[in-house]
């Protein structure tokens, strides 16, 4: 109980100090992100004298729960490895910074797809004789969030494989049940700003591509709750020859 006290508190503490971080730092980070948009057509307002505080504490949020997110993992880790066997805790370990991975290049590849996107509506609307005034906070949020749910959806390729060797599902299933499986892709994507077709389309070929690769990489191991049956049943085969 004292290290799990332990844990919340150095938690809190490591969040505590980069929302204050972000939300000093917001400023900057903003100006980043606008320079590297570069919408020319584009005038991103702000709709009230204090909306930027606003911002900042959104800053400081998200980069206190990203910063935070490989903490609590690594907390996890640290709770739960005493349960599990030395193979057990090798897979884990090297499932986290996979993890990691999946969700920065899925949150990059959402944030690249965007900023096409963005471009594309901004011109478009310019083309109709419409003026582009952008609410900053709406603008922010739809990037942040689109960006951070779409680096989560990236990582259903692990929760596949722990399904796989828990022997809920198999390679198998997945492979007859594909028209499902990207029927779903196209309806949680399509959630997702932006909402022309070729962004939904670009946003769902990598999900198919890693659903795919799943597939392939899962295709030949026994899952978890058939493995030990199937070694016994290879060992009485083997005893029973010898006894021929």
């Amino acid at each position: 109980m004292e290290d799990l006290r332990g844990l919340l508190f150095r938690g809190v503490i490591l969040f505590a100090i980069f929302f204050v971080a972000g939300f000093f730092f917001a400023g900057t980070i903003l100006k980043k992100i606008l320079d590297f948009v570069h919408l020319d057509e584009v005038t991103i307002a702000a709709s009230s004298p204090f909306q930027f505080i606003e911002i900042a504490m959104d800053f400081g949020f998200f980069l206190a729960i990203i910063v935070c997110i490989p903490y609590i993992i690594y907390s996890f880790y640290s709770f739960i490895v005493p349960a599990l066997t030395k193979n057990e805790q090798i897979k884990l370990l090297k499932s986290i910074p996979l993890s990691v991975v999946l969700f920065i290049v899925g949150f990059s590849y959402g944030f690249f797809i965007l900023n096409y996107a963005l471009k594309a509506l901004a011109s478009i609307n310019i083309g109709l004789g419409i003026a582009n005034f952008w609410n900053v906070g709406q603008f922010l949020s739809q990037i942040f969030i689109t960006s951070a749910l779409l680096g989560l959806i990236f990582q259903f390729p692990l929760l596949l494989t722990l399904l796989i060797k828990l022997g809920i599902i198999t390679p198998e299933t997945l492979k007859n049940q594909r028209r499902v499986a990207y029927f779903l892709m196209f309806s949680l994507t399509a959630l997702l700003p932006p909402t022309d077709i070729l962004s939904l389309v670009a946003m769902v070929l990598p999900l198919v591509l890693l659903y795919e690769v799943t597939i392939l990489l899962n295709k030949n191991k026994y899952h978890v709750w058939t493995l030990e049956p199937r070694r016994a049943e290879l060992k009485l085969s083997s005893i029973e020859r010898e006894q021929v």
